[in-house]
């Protein structure tokens, strides 16, 4: 059996009053889609976060050896007037990539320059990011995750509230990613990602259910 990507055991997160995650476990298939779904307030954006490392759990355990991590947040999650420019946004994908204290070369440039003609939004480098609209920020900070060339991509409900163009960008540079090997997890209600995914996860309350059956 192949050793999965990312392996969490017993993950537990405690908010004041409440449990958010309850001995969670999940492994992630290599070079595959999951897809995490379940109502507001299961606990999804929680243990992407923890799988991330943007948030410690209280308990359990991750597992994902030496592999990097890019995790793209929900839009409102991302300050929207930052004081960048589109493309500064893009990089700093880049940066996490090779680490702060070096210089980018001609190739980690040509990675940005990629990662956003992907997105669509190349001719709007020199663009506040502030400026940009709902959707095109959100291809933003996709590119963003995209520059870092991880091969661990999680994001957090990355079609969501978004018109149609901008939402089949997004989930084409999911598929390319997978397809360069990388392994992807989304919070996602999108009924086309569900179908897509080759595990999906659901979350109630803060553990998991049996597997999930999508409306007929």
């Amino acid at each position: 059996m192949t050793t999965p990507a990312l392996r969490a055991r017993g993950l537990r997160v405690e908010f004041p009053g409440t449990v958010a995650l309850d001995d969670v476990d999940l492994d992630l298939p290599r070079a595959a889609l999951t897809v995490i779904v379940g109502p507001n307030g299961a606990g999804k954006s929680t243990l992407l976060e923890v799988l991330a490392g943007a948030r410690i759990p209280a308990s359990g355990a991750i597992e994902f050896g030496d592999q990097s991590r890019a995790f793209v947040p929900q839009r409102a999650a991302v300050g929207e007037h930052l004081p960048l420019t589109v493309r500064d946004v893009v990089t700093v994908g880049a940066w996490g990539r090779i680490g702060p204290l070096r210089r980018l070369t001609r190739e980690d440039r040509k990675v940005v320059d990629l990662s956003m003609r992907r997105l669509d939004i190349a001719h709007l480098g020199r663009h506040p990011f502030s400026s940009l609209s709902g959707g095109q920020r959100q291809r933003a900070l996709l590119a963003q995750g995209l520059a870092r060339q991880a091969e661990i991509l999680l994001l957090d409900e990355p079609t969501t509230g978004l018109d149609t163009a901008s939402a089949e960008l997004n989930r084409a540079a999911i598929e390319e990613e997978i397809r360069r090997g990388a392994t992807a997890v989304c919070v996602s209600h999108d009924e086309r990602l569900i179908a897509e995914a080759d595990q999906v996860v659901h979350l109630e309350a803060g553990r998991l259910r049996p597997a999930y059956e999508p409306a007929p």
